[in-house]
Parts: structure tokens; sequence; C-alpha cells
């Protein structure tokens, strides 16, 4: 009242500074900002001022004014009613008693930046004033002591709705916090209401004539005076006999209680400050009201037993949401219900009391709640606990299991496939491998079937398509769809099966999986991937009991895909000498005959000629046997095989073939007709031709060989005697002459030799007869002295006698001998040097 604005420090330092000169009325502390709004006045009369201080600067010891102007709105003077700031700083709203409403906008702390207009007029005085912002919209509610109404003043319009046709008095007015939503609470004499921005929402009966309302940290802050009993206070004189009190309430509007109530005398103020309620009373003191924290709470009363107290009144929503506002644990909340769930099944309703037992789920163990409604028969009930057990991710396969077996009790198909079909993977909440064990022990194939194909778990499908349902044609669908490794395996395992029913499907996709398999999906849109194949030899086995369709199989891979692996030849030509040994009909044995011979010169048996060999003869296949020796160059083996056969001529052709390989052959020819009692002379006559033409054989071991066949007479060896002798003798003379010729030619030369170790030879070529290159004396060219060389040689005697040599010897001899010479003349010539 003296103009002073006075600062309490929490340690109750008391300081001010001189705001007005008169006296200060109203006060706006921003929450965000160290800005503080004030109205007051300088000079007598009705003419307030409002004083926007900056509380961070200071101007001359006091807060720093940043702007003083004038509160009035016109011309007309009035008092100043109430008064609000927006955290912004963008907006401030003043409220006078002659009802109107002025709404400064822009920066209020700056004269430049704000503009001043009057945004309501009525006809009641304005006891209220609020901002509250929405998203980008600023509403101002705007109460008087009639009626109750909001304005949207971020826009241009400000556009008005109508709330309420009744109002409150002053300072009876406040704003919540999100907790409420942020809506605007007006306290009436019966009723509390609250209002958002464009319609009025609850109201709370609460009685008394209201003097002040404040909204503390999710309280509602009401002081009221009423006349009939109140309760004790340590605040109040003990003597005091009067029955006018003022009464502070404060309400926890959430749930439903009054969390603390005292009676004063003469309050003037209710501040919210450093976390606690302080109370201003006239008498000078204040009074502090501190919020227990939970610990202390827990102690005095934990909110369990304050629940078990509400159970007990049947309040037992009231007692969970107390609860959830004194912040109590999950653990503490999960006890609440169960004991609320004990409550409602001991009365019969089981569907209550699994809602309870529901939220639980994460603290209590599953098997308290299934043992209950597994006595009551209470599938239903069971159903919907062990839903939400599987939906929160907690269920393991035993839940899962009892889940599906209550499904298919109750026959509910439709729940189950809403259970079963969800969209994706993050969605299954569930062991999918027990529910599919469990749907197939019920018989429920089709939705095994789904989730074991939507699910890829492609073992189950077609373990239940085979074993279950026998439906091998859709099996051996599903087989084709699968990627590569997934229907490489499930054709080794389930191979046998699809063969014995539909071999002709089962060998077409065979043939794809081995050759350039693709699953059967693609190619209806998109990018198709390289092609695989599997190895062929591996799926041999599957055909144990098909043999028309491993012929067909074997011959399609051994033509198509050239390089598949040796087991399918030597299969292939196994069953090729099978169909060969036991057919009846000559043409078709003949053309068995010449596809099993086309096999084996294919050149595909080179590196398993043992196996191909074993196989022919196994199968008495002689065509075979016979092409495997030449092949493999077993010309022994042929003879020997044409000789136990007594195959003349064969042993002759053998050895004309293959005698340049291996001579031996006639000589084996020769043993062999030789040991032959009949008349074999035609072909001795042959052998012993080629014999001779090669010499292969000395004539006395020829005579010697035949001698052992009593059948073969001098006549049969008499042109080759003949033949044998004459050619040796030709040879005899030939022999003699050349060793006549080769003594001539040594006397020869001998001699040359003695006459070039006796005499010098002079050489007047200037070229070599060898290279044509040119001659040089190396010996005297590189002497150091010339003539000493030339001196020495003349003493021992090498130009006493002279022979000179222009042309060479016309013999050929003569010449490579001359050249020889020179060759080793130079040489010494150089060694002597």
């Amino acid at each position: 009242m003296e103009g002073q604005v006075w600062f309490l420090s929490r340690s109750l330092q008391l300081t001010g500074f001189q705001a007005y000169k008169l006296r200060v009325t109203h006060l706006y502390q921003l929450k965000q900002h160290n800005i503080l709004a004030s109205v007051g006045e300088d000079e007598q009369g009705i003419n307030p001022l409002v004083k926007i201080w900056n509380l961070e600067k200071r101007d001359g010891g006091n807060p720093l004014c940043t702007r003083i102007f004038p509160a009035i709105p016109g011309t007309e003077p009035t008092v100043v009613s109430c008064l609000t700031v927006h955290e912004n700083l963008n907006f401030m709203a003043i409220g006078f008693t002659d009802g109107s409403v002025t709404l400064n906008k822009g920066d209020i702390t700056r004269d430049r930046h704000s503009k001043t207009q009057i945004l309501h007029k009525g006809n009641y005085p304005v006891t209220g004033l609020a901002f509250r912002q929405a998203g980008k919209n600023t509403h101002l509610f705007v109460v008087t002591t009639e009626n109750v109404q909001s304005y949207i003043v971020s826009g241009k319009d400000y556009p008005r709705v109508e709330l309420d046709t009744h109002g409150c008095g002053l300072r009876c007015s406040a704003l919540s916090d999100p907790s409420q939503d942020l809506q605007f609470i007006v306290a009436g004499d019966e009723c509390v209401y609250l209002y958002q921005p464009d319609e009025r929402g609850p109201c709370f009966a609460f009685e008394g004539h209201k003097l002040l309302v404040h909204w503390f940290r999710g309280y509602l802050v009401i002081v009221s005076r009423d006349r009939k009993v109140s309760p004790k206070s340590e605040f109040t004189n003990r003597d005091s006999q009067s029955s006018d009190k003022q009464i502070l309430n404060i309400y926890d509007l959430c749930n439903k209680f009054i969390a603390y109530s005292a009676v004063f005398e003469d309050i003037v103020d209710v501040l919210a400050e450093w976390g606690s309620l302080y109370v201003l009373t006239r008498d000078g003191r204040v009074h502090a009201l501190q919020e227990k924290d939970t610990q202390t709470k827990l102690e005095a009363r934990p909110p369990v037993i304050q629940c078990l107290m509400l159970f007990k009144k049947n309040l037992f929503e009231m007692a969970i949401n107390l609860a959830k506002s004194q912040h109590l644990d999950s653990d503490g909340l999960a006890q609440i219900f169960m004991q609320y769930g004990d409550h409602l099944y001991s009365k019969g309703n089981h569907d209550g009391a699994v809602q309870q037992y529901i939220r639980t789920i994460g603290k209590l163990e599953p098997s308290y709640v299934i043992r209950k409604f597994l006595d009551a028969q209470r599938i239903h009930n069971l159903t919907a606990y062990l839903q939400t057990l599987h939906r929160q991710s907690l269920a393991n396969a035993d839940h899962t299991t009892l889940l599906l077996n209550c499904y298919t009790k109750l026959k509910d198909s439709l729940r189950l496939e809403e259970f079963i079909k969800t969209k994706s993977e993050s969605e299954v909440h569930f062991d999918v491998e027990t529910a599919i064990r469990v749907l197939r022990q019920a018989g429920y194939y089709s939705h095994a079937l789904y989730l074991a194909e939507h699910h890829a778990h492609h073992e189950w499908y077609l373990k239940i398509q085979l074993e279950d349902i026998k439906n091998y044609q859709e099996a051996l669908r599903y087989i084709g769809k699968l990627p590569f490794e997934q229907a490489e395996s499930n054709m080794k395992r389930y191979g046998k099966i699809l063969m014995h029913h539909i071999p002709e499907q089962m060998t077409q996709l065979l043939k794809g999986l081995c050759t350039n398999y693709r699953p059967s999906f693609e190619g209806q849109g998109g990018r198709e991937s390289p092609g695989r194949r599997a190895n062929s030899e591996e799926f041999i086995p599957i055909f144990a009991n098909n043999p028309r369709e491993l012929k067909a199989f074997l011959e399609h891979m051994s033509a198509v895909q050239p390089d598949s692996p040796q087991g399918i030849y030597d299969t292939l030509l196994e069953l090729r000498l099978q169909n060969w040994a036991h057919e009846k009909d000559p043409q078709v044995k003949e053309k068995l005959h010449a596809e099993a011979i086309s096999l084996l010169k294919s050149g595909r048996f080179c590196d398993v000629f043992d196996k191909a060999l074993v196989l022919c003869q196994m199968h008495d296949f002689q065509d075979g046997v016979l092409h495997l020796y030449e092949q493999g160059k077993l010309y022994q083996q042929m003879m020997h095989y044409y000789m136990q056969h007594e195959q003349y001529r064969q042993v002759i052709e053998v050895c004309e073939r293959h005698g340049e390989q291996e001579p031996s052959l006639w000589e084996q020819a020769l043993s062999y007709f030789a040991r032959k009692e009949e008349d074999c002379k035609e072909y001795v006559a042959a052998v012993l031709k080629h014999i001779e033409n090669k010499n292969l054989m000395p004539p006395l071991l020829v005579v010697q060989t035949l001698a052992h066949n009593s059948t073969a007479t001098l006549s049969v060896i008499r042109d080759y005697l003949v033949q044998k002798l004459q050619k040796q003798s030709q040879q005899i003379a030939q022999d003699e002459l050349r060793v006549r010729r080769y003594r001539e030619e040594t006397t020869r030369i001998r001699q040359e030799i003695q006459e070039l170790k006796a005499s010098p030879k002079i050489f007047q070529k200037t070229k070599c007869s060898i290279c044509n290159s040119a001659l040089e004396l190396p010996s005297l060219k590189c002497s150091n002295d010339s003539f000493s060389v030339i001196a020495d040689y003349f003493g021992r005697g090498v130009f006493n006698k002279l022979t000179l040599l222009t042309d060479p010897p016309t013999a050929r001899l003569a010449g490579s001998l001359e050249s020889g010479l020179q060759r080793d003349l130079l040489v010494h010539s150089r060694r002597g040097t």
C-alpha cells in the first residue's frame, strides 16, 4: 500500500524497492523469464500505470524498468481488477471493473514493438484472465462475475466463444496444468467448473463461499468460508469459538479425494514457490505446506492399505487411481489388481476378475490365474487372459498350447484364425512351431498348413500334406515354390514318397532341379534370379522302384547336361545293360545293344574303366567288353578273348591293328596257332609273313614254336625259311663288301695322318671351308714380337719341306679331312704359341 515491491528469499531474507509513488495493486511474475509485470499508481486519482521490470538488470540498485504505459483503455477512468501475461512475452491482458479487457500484443517489454487495443467490453467486472496455448493457437479466457468466455488472440479477428452464463469472484479462477489438459477453472459458491477453449468440461460440487483458487502441481487449492463445522487445524486458535472460519482444501481432481484440509484465520493469499505452498495470513504469519515424499507416505499409510480401505467401501477404481497418482511402482499396482481380481472372482464376477488379472501380466505368475479358471471351467475367460499374454509376448510354449486347445474345444474357428493370421512377423506373439503341432494334433490341418506356409516352416507343411492330408500334388507344387536349398533338401527327404505316388510329376521336377532350377513363383513378374542346379547323382536312390522314370531322368541329364556326374552315366549304362540282358524281342534287343555301345563310345568311362568293364562282364555284353579292352589298350585281353572263342580271323585282325604298339601279339598268335591240332596253315602263313617282314623272331625260335603242332609240315614254313636264308645271304655279302671298303679307307686315312705329322703344309686359302669366314693367323697376330716367332719356327725345321695346297681334293672324304686337318693345325699352332 506504500508503493513498494518486496522480495522474500528462500532463506527468508526480505528486500524491496520503491516501484510506485503511491501504491502497488497487481503483480504478475513470469515462470520462464525473470520479468515482473506490475500495476500501481504514481499520483492521486484513477490513473493506474503498468510497469515492466527486468529483474536481471539493475538501475541504481533497483531492477530495471523497461517499459511504462497507462493501463486505462480509453479516456474514462476505471480500476484494474486482474492481470495476466503470456510466457512468450508477446501477449498481456488487463481486466477492469467496468467490464472491459485490453490486449497488449507484441513485445511487452518494449513500446516500439507493442500495440494495445480493447479486446472485450461488458457490463460486469472482469474477475479473472488466463492465456492457454494449444499448438499455434493462443486462447484467452475471460471470466466476469456473471459469465465465462474465450478468445482466439493469435489471429486478427479475435473470435469469441461464450462458455457459460455464470462467473466467479476475484481470484477465484485459475489455469490447470497438462494433467488436467490445461483447463480453465472457475470456482463458484456451489460448484467448481472446468472449461476448454470451446466448451465446458466437468464440474465438482465443492460447497462454501470461494475466496481464493490456485493450481499447484496437480492439486486444486481452494480457500473458502463455510459456516458449518470445520476441521481442526494447528493453524487455528484453540480458544477461538468463532464459526466463521476460512477453510483451505487441497483437492486431487484426478483421484477425486481431498488430499489436505485445514482451517485458517483471515488468509491474505496462498503462494506457490520452491515446491511448497505458503499461506499468508492477516496477522503477518507465513505458513508453509510441504507435500510429503513417497517414502514418507508409504511409511505413514501405504497406498496398498489405503486402497484396501477403499476396497471395503467398494471404491476399487478410486483406489487404483489413488495408487497411480501416488506413483506406486508396478509391483504395488499389480498387487492391487490381483486383490481386486480375487475380490471379483470370489463374488462370481469372472469376466471382471479376468480383466483385473490381465492388468497383472508381467508381474503376477500366469499359472496363478490359469489354475483359477481351469478349476472354474471358464474357458472363455481363460482364453481372454491367454490372448493378452500372447499379445504382450510373455507367453511360452505351454501357454500357446493351452490357448489353442481352448480355441479348438470352443470350436471357435473365427478367433482361431484371427489369432494365427497375423500380417507380419513382428505381430506374432507365440511360438509358431508349437502352434502348428497343437493344431495338427487337433485335426485343424488347414490352420496348421497356413501357419507352416506363412512362417516358412517347410518341413511341417510337407509333413502335414504327405502324412495327414496325403495331398501329394500340392506337396510337390509347394516344393517347386521353395528356394533352391530348401527345395533340394525336401526332395531328398520326401522324394521316395512322392516318386511312389506321382512318379511322372516328380521326375519332371527333378529334371528342373538338377539342370536350371528357379522357384515356380519367379517368372510371374520381376527380375529372375540366375538358375541353380543340384547334384543329380544324389537323387538316383529315389528311383529304386521306378526304372522307367529312372531311365528317362538319366537320359535327360546326359543329353541336357553333358557334364553330369559320373554316377549318372554309370547308372545309365547299368540300366541299359540290364534292359538288354532281359529283352527277348530281337529288334528291341538290337536297339538296346546299339544304345549301350553308343554310351560306351561317348568317352565318359575313361576314368572309371574298371567299373564299366565289370558291368559289361556281369551282363555278358561281349561287344562292350571288347570295346573297353581296345579303349584301355588291353590288346592281350582282346587276343585271349578271341583265342578262347577260336575266332582266328579276329586274332589276326587284332595283331594287324595293334601289332605296331605291341609286337608280342604276333608271337602269341604264332604260339596259339602252333598249339592248334586243326589245319591253321592259312593263319600261320599270315603270321609268319608279318614276323618275317618285321623280323620279330629268330628263325630257330619259329621252328621250335611250330614243332609243337603235329599238323604243321615243312611246306608250311618252307617259303618262310627260304626267304629268310636268302635275306641272310644277301646281308652277309653286303656286310663283307662294307668291311672291305672300310679297311681300304682306314689305310688311306692313316697315311694322310702320318704325312700331316711329319711335314708342314702351306695354306693359301683366305676363307674357311666350313663357315666361309676370313682366315687370320691368331698365333702371329697375338705375339708381341712376330720376327722372333718366325725365327723360332725356322729353327725347328718347319719350313724345310713345303707342300703347296691350293685346291681341295675332289673326293668328299679328302675335303672333309683337309678341313679337319686345318682346324687341328690352327688349334695346335695357337697352343704352341
